[in-house]
C-alpha cells in the first residue's frame, strides 16, 4: 500500500510521530575536503523533506566532522525546528586523546547532550541515542543518566544503536522495573544485504517496544546497482579511498551481495521503479521498522528515495527477494522454529501471540 511522508507512524512503545522515512544528514557539514553534501545540496534536501511532510532528521555529534551536521542541521530549520524531530546520539570520540570524551559514561552523554544543543541552537533533543556500546559503562550508569536527562526536559525521548542485543533487552527491562525512561528506538544496520539482525535484533526490538530505524538501508549504496563486480577488483581505480573503499573494507562489496543487488534491479525492472526505490520498500514491509534513515548525498538521491513510498512489493517479488538474501538461521532459532516446535504444542496448531 502506498504511502506518504505525512502519514505518520508512533516510534515504539511512546506517543511520539514521525515520518516512515528519516533524513539521514551524516552527510551535512563535513566541509570541501570529506565526503558528503555541499550546503547547498543540504538545503535544498532539508527543504524538499520539509515540503512532502517529513518531521524526523536523524544526526550524531560525531558527524560532519565532529559536529558540523549539527551545526548545518540547526541552521538550516531555523523556525521551523518546533514542527520536527530531531534524533541525535552519543559515544564517539569528539576529542581525540581525551578518554572521558567518547564512550557510554554518564559524564560524556551529559557533556555531549550540551554540546549538541549549543550546536543545533535548540532547548531540547527529541530523541538521544546511544550510539555505539562500548562495552565498558554500568547498565544502571548509562540508564540513570538518562532518565535525568529527560526528567530535566533536555531530552524527550531515548533510543539505542548497535547494541547487543541482550544488553538492549536487559536494559529495557531494568528501566520498566524501577520507573526510569525506557527506550522507543533502536537504529542498526539493516537492508537485504543485512539479514542476520532479523535473528535476535529485530524480534527484540518489538517485544521490547523499540521501533526499529534502520541505518543504511540500501547498504552503503551496494542495492542501488551503482557497482558491478569490477568493483571488486582491488586495482580499479578510485578502490583505495573514498565511499567505494568503505563498502570493501566492511564487507559490503562482495559476490553475494553484487548478487542481491542484481536480483533488486531485476525486481525493480518488473514494477517499473528505481532499485534503490526496490530496497526501501522492502525494509518498510517488516511490521518492526518505524522508519529507515535514508543517506543520501543529493537532492537527486532523495527525491528517487522518496519514491520508495509509492512502491508495492507483490508477493511474488517478496519471495524472490527472500530467496537470493536470506541468511542460516543460528541456534537457537534453529531448533525453536524446527521441527522440535510441535513438541510444544501437542501436535495442534497455536497461533503465537501477536
Amino acid at each position: 500500500m502506498a504511502m506518504q511522508l505525512d502519514h505518520y507512524r508512533l516510534l515504539g512503545r511512546s506517543g511520539l510521530r514521525v515520518s516512515p522515512l528519516c533524513l539521514g544528514t551524516m552527510t551535512f557539514g563535513a566541509g570541501p575536503d570529506g565526503w558528503g553534501s555541499a550546503d547547498a545540496e543540504a538545503a535544498a534536501m532539508v527543504d524538499t523533506y520539509l515540503d512532502r511532510g517529513g518531521n524526523f532528521f536523524d544526526t550524531a555529534d560525531f558527524y560532519g566532522g565532529m559536529g558540523g551536521s549539527e551545526k548545518l542541521l540547526g541552521r538550516l530549520l531555523g523556525h521551523r525546528r518546533e514542527r520536527v524531530v530531531i534524533s541525535t546520539k552519543y559515544s564517539l570520540t569528539t576529542r581525540p586523546g581525551d578518554p572521558n570524551a567518547a564512550g557510554n559514561s554518564r559524564r560524556n552523554m551529559v557533556r555531549s547532550v550540551e554540546d549538541s544543543l549549543h550546536r543545533l541552537g535548540t532547548d531540547w533533543i527529541d530523541v538521544l541515542y546511544l550510539h555505539m556500546w562500548d562495552f565498558r559503562t554500568p547498565v544502571d550508569e548509562i540508564l540513570r543518566a538518562f532518565d535525568d536527562l529527560v526528567r530535566s526536559g533536555k531530552v524527550l525521548y531515548i533510543g539505542l544503536s548497535d547494541t547487543p542485543a541482550w544488553q538492549a533487552s536487559r536494559m529495557q527491562a531494568i528501566a520498566e522495573l524501577r520507573g526510569w525512561s525506557q527506550f522507543c528506538a533502536l537504529q542498526i544496520s539493516y537492508s537485504l544485504i543485512e539479514r542476520t539482525v532479523e535473528r535476535e535484533m529485530i524480534p527484540m526490538a518489538a517485544e521490547m517496544g523499540m521501533g526499529v530505524c534502520p541505518w543504511s538501508p540500501l547498504g552503503g549504496g551496494v542495492l542501488t546497482g551503482k557497482y558491478t563486480r569490477a568493483d571488486l577488483d582491488p586495482q580499479e581505480p578510485g578502490g583505495s579511498s573514498g565511499r567505494k573503499a568503505m563498502n570493501a573494507a566492511t564487507g559490503r562489496l562482495s559476490e553475494r551481495n553484487l548478487t542481491i543487488a542484481e536480483e533488486v534491479a531485476a525486481v525493480a525492472q518488473d514494477i517499473g521503479c528505481s532499485p534503490a526505490q526496490a530496497a526501501l520498500a522492502w525494509t518498510l514491509t517488516n511490521p518492526a521498522v518505524a522508519s529507515p534513515v535514508l543517506g543520501a548525498r543529493t537532492p537527486a538521491q532523495l527525491e528517487d528515495n522518496l519514491g520508495a513510498l509509492g512502491v508495492t512489493l507483490d508477493a511474488g517479488h517478496l519471495a524472490r527477494l527472500d530467496a537470493v538474501s536470506r541468511v542460516p538461521k543460528v541456534f537457537p532459532m534453529d531448533v525453536l522454529t524446527g521441527p522440535a516446535e510441535s513438541m510444544m504444542s501437542g501436535g495442534v496448531t497455536v497461533d503465537r501471540r501477536r
